[in-house]
């Protein structure tokens, strides 16, 4: 076991490369990948073909609890003791966070009546630790579950991407919606390494459903030109002799005219007033309407991820104006969209089988506001668990009364939860072996599922289902 004072001294020997929130580096990582395919199949294009798949890893016992998952990305990074790490002092918080213990644990009932409600259903880990206060950095970790700036950083996949090659053998012949979609995530990390294939599939949803779905010449003239395409760059597309990227271009048209004239893509894409007005009628509330629906059209969409934005709330965080980023109008899109999503999920059976994950990419000072009434950065945070066979009602670990620092660990690891936990916890519940190790990387150093997950430094956060 590496509790916290034998992980530090590992981490001393073994540097988990980052650049401090002064060093600011630029948002040009995975710069080799381009948007290269045409319409709606558009994506990105690896430059190296798919080497020698061979994976190892160590016996493991994963959980295999889920079979989906929503990864809730909240950039900007949430106050965590104004939200799910509430703390309350005195001439600082505001009275109308309504606090109140429900389970056991202190809920912001002002800002979130909804969830508080479900709080049975809901597990919180509180002591959780960022490796860096930088946004751009930090933002990436938590896809990508290592540090950017480590070997192997700048081509690592998305969670997403992995889960999407780790499950592409269970896809059915029918099942034609892409494995791994973002909602709402255009800056969202895409496949690093890996086949365009497993890029991350992105759109913002709408009231019209998936665009571009249908042709202004109709469905049988487009159905004839597409048989004429296919006879004239099959030969050179499927299987082609110019390597991967052409033939990836044959599976993206392949995919892409899967989705046209389909009913599904119409039921699961498409939404009505009447249910968005139930999801907060907020972009995040239609993402995961989507979210929802998709999951429910079994398609073959295992991973979703659904970004907010907005928590870089340096200034007035506690301000309740319309139109104005705070703790209050951003909590209420937050309460109003999850909680209605993890009720339609329990009432049509999918909850059991859905991990719900939401997160920032870390959390923001502690005591009183800054001079413009906000909050600066800050390396403890919160994430929340949901569904999946997750025990809910529950906070994992404890921090002082500032929430500043961790005072109880909450789990049998005796330290702080890092981002990589949270990686091989989404991949055991999905029944993944996160001590995987690949060697199709370009540099054929080996690609680790979860860095030092072999060492024993990373785990699943198990104690979530106990």
């Amino acid at each position: 076991m590496f509790n916290q004072s034998k992980f530090r001294r590992f981490v001393e020997k073994n540097p988990h490369s980052h650049v401090s929130f002064f060093n600011r580096p630029q948002a040009s990582r995975r710069g080799f990948f381009r948007m290269a395919g045409a319409g709606l199949a558009g994506t990105f294009l690896a430059s190296n073909p798919l080497q020698a798949q061979l994976v190892k890893g160590q016996d493991v016992q994963t959980k295999n609890t889920a079979d989906k998952v929503l990864f809730i990305l909240l950039s900007g990074a949430p106050s965590h003791v104004d939200t799910f790490d509430l703390k309350m002092l005195d001439g600082v918080s505001p009275a109308t966070f309504k606090p109140e213990t429900i389970k056991g644990v202190l809920w912001n009932t002002g800002v979130f009546p909804k969830l508080a409600a479900q709080a049975g259903d809901i597990a919180i880990a509180r002591s959780v630790r960022a490796w860096a206060a930088q946004h751009t950095l930090s933002q990436t970790w938590v896809q990508i579950g290592r540090s950017p700036a480590a070997v192997l950083g700048d081509v690592a996949p998305n969670m997403g991407s992995m889960v999407a090659i780790e499950k592409r053998g269970e896809r059915r012949p029918d099942q034609i919606f892409p494995t791994f979609i973002g909602l709402n995530s255009d800056g969202a990390v895409g496949a690093g390494y890996l086949p365009a294939t497993f890029e991350p599939f992105k759109m913002a949803p709408s009231t019209n459903g998936l665009p571009n779905t249908t042709n202004a010449d109709g469905a049988t003239r487009f159905d004839s030109k597409y048989t004429l395409l296919e006879g004239l760059d099959n030969p050179l597309r499927v299987n082609s002799p110019y390597g991967d990227p052409v033939t990836d271009f044959g599976a993206f048209y392949k995919a892409a005219r899967g989705l046209m004239y389909n009913a599904a893509v119409d039921k699961a894409f498409r939404y009505s007033t009447a249910d968005s007005v139930r999801y907060g009628n907020t972009a995040f509330g239609n993402a995961l309407l989507t979210a929802k629906q998709i999951f429910e059209a079994d398609m073959g969409t295992r991973y979703i991820q659904a970004t907010l934005g907005g928590w870089d709330m340096h200034n007035n965080v506690y301000v309740q104006q319309q139109g104005q980023n705070s703790i209050f109008t951003l909590g209420k899109v937050v309460d109003d969209a999850l909680s209605t999503l993890i009720e339609d999920l329990k009432a049509n059976g999918q909850f059991s089988k859905t991990l719900i994950v939401m997160m920032g990419e870390f959390g923001r000072t502690v005591g009183p506001l800054n001079p413009t009434a906000g909050r600066d950065h800050y390396l403890q945070q919160f994430v929340l668990f949901a569904g999946g066979g997750v025990r809910g009602g529950k906070a994992l670990g404890v921090t002082d009364a500032q929430g500043a620092r961790t005072t109880e660990f909450g789990w049998k690891e005796e330290r702080d939860f890092r981002v990589e936990d949270v990686e091989a916890t989404i991949y055991s519940a999905l029944g993944i072996n996160w001590t995987n190790i690949r060697y199709d990387d370009p540099f054929g150093r080996g690609f680790e599922y979860v860095p030092y997950a072999n060492k024993g430094l990373y785990k699943p956060i198990h104690d979530l289902w106990s």
